[in-house]
């Protein structure tokens, strides 16, 4: 239930943050919130990251379905007890809704995080995409400890 409960919010929380900005800000507007280090600028992204990629949708649309089925597939086959990993999951799988639903709906990704020392502007589905991806891996980092603890133990 957690994977699908984190999925949903994640998913939630993007569209009502992307519907905010859509709302009260033009494409290119920005609203600087602290000067010199974190703006809101609304950027519709035709690609990844940088517009790495503009106009092929059907890669980031396929690879959003497969991350979702991935998530899906996790969901049956993750024990019940590997909590991290099943927050990990949901919110990776939420953060790729959230795009992919741009996708498809609007044709481009709705960003608007822009921090001035970062080179380009993000949304929260990115945030938890990244988050759940350096969850996941922290995950397996402790569990490898442990392994190699109870090795050295030996």
């Amino acid at each position: 239930m957690l994977v699908w409960l984190t999925m949903i919010g994640v998913w939630i929380i993007d569209r009502f943050l992307k519907v905010l900005i859509q709302t009260n800000f033009f494409p290119g507007e920005t609203l600087i919130v602290i000067p010199k280090v974190f703006h809101l600028t609304f950027v519709l992204n035709p690609g990844a990251a940088f517009g790495l990629m503009a106009g092929r949708t059907w890669i980031f649309v396929i690879t959003a379905l497969l991350v979702v089925g991935g998530v899906i597939y996790g969901q049956f086959h993750i024990p019940r007890r590997e909590m991290l990993t099943r927050l990990s999951i949901g919110m990776i799988g939420g953060g790729a809704l959230g795009n992919l639903y741009d996708r498809l709906i609007i044709g481009r990704v709705v960003d608007y995080l822009d921090f001035q020392i970062w080179p380009f502007v993000f949304n929260f589905a990115d945030s938890m995409i990244v988050a759940g991806v350096a969850l996941f891996m922290l995950r397996l980092c402790l569990e490898e400890r442990v392994k190699n603890k109870a090795i050295l133990e030996k």
